[in-house]
């Protein structure tokens, strides 16, 4: 018997319009599971920057609002302290919040806003053309970086959750992975923590998420799963670095 999964009510009808073997879509579908499972879906509002994470306003079924570049958090914050009685997340990548958005992120989960923050890692820029993005690993290959990223000119990639971590405020914090069934089981946990904490009015709450990029990899879709596993996992450790409300520091 053949098996359909029923869709979220948070996503529209639309199909997804992502690369094929990009991650974007069981991100998406994951935060949208949460978001019916704990009633959100009136009270919801989302926020998308520049980058590929600019067509999530296709794809979810209730408000959302577009950034500029790297100020996602800027427009969450404002938009949670304007609307109290709404809830806020995010949904930013890598060269988007880790590069052009430091400051924001950074002050963002400093001040412990109350919001919800979903990091795409792809190590990558995606859609731009795939050049060095603050996550690229040492001696990966990009359009800026044809020689690989070099250590002593470029710096090493930034351990964003790590960063996040070092801040006083932030309520919860973990990075997961979408790069096997089981991981996004795990994955779908922590998001729907992240928004059960922000519905509850913890505070600021952060999931990374390491996924791939197939096209500006320049791998298939199934060889770039198999790459991120043993070159981004041993860099970027999945784990909650944060729990206030299980006692995890």
């Amino acid at each position: 018997m053949e098996i359909i999964a029923q869709r979220p009510k948070a996503l529209t009808k639309l199909s997804f319009t992502y690369c094929p073997g990009c991650l974007h879509g069981v991100a998406h579908r994951l935060i949208a599971e949460a978001v019916d499972e704990l009633g959100l879906n009136d009270v919801m509002t989302g926020v998308a920057p520049v980058g590929c994470s600019v067509f999530a306003y296709k794809f979810f079924d209730f408000d959302m609002a577009q950034a500029a570049h790297g100020r996602a958090p800027a427009v969450a914050t404002g938009i949670k302290r304007a609307r109290p009685n709404m809830h806020v997340f995010t949904y930013q990548g890598d060269g988007d919040l880790a590069a052009i958005g430091t400051a924001e992120i950074v002050h963002a989960a400093n001040r412990g806003e109350h919001m919800s923050v979903f990091f795409v890692n792809n190590a990558i820029y995606g859609m731009t053309g795939g050049q060095m993005a603050p996550t690229t690993l040492p001696e990966m290959k990009t359009t800026t970086s044809p020689y690989g990223r070099k250590t002593d000119d470029i710096g090493f990639p930034i351990r964003v959750s790590e960063l996040i971590n070092s801040l006083i405020a932030p309520y919860y914090i973990e990075r997961v992975s979408l790069l096997t069934p089981a991981d996004i089981i795990k994955a779908k946990k922590a998001v729907k923590k992240a928004l059960l904490y922000n519905k509850e009015g913890r505070g600021f709450t952060f999931v990374e998420f390491i996924s791939t990029c197939p096209t500006n990899w320049g791998i298939d879709p199934l060889k770039s799963r198999e790459w991120a596993k043993e070159n981004m996992l041993p860099f970027f450790k999945v784990g909650c670095l944060r729990d206030k409300g299980e006692g995890v520091e």
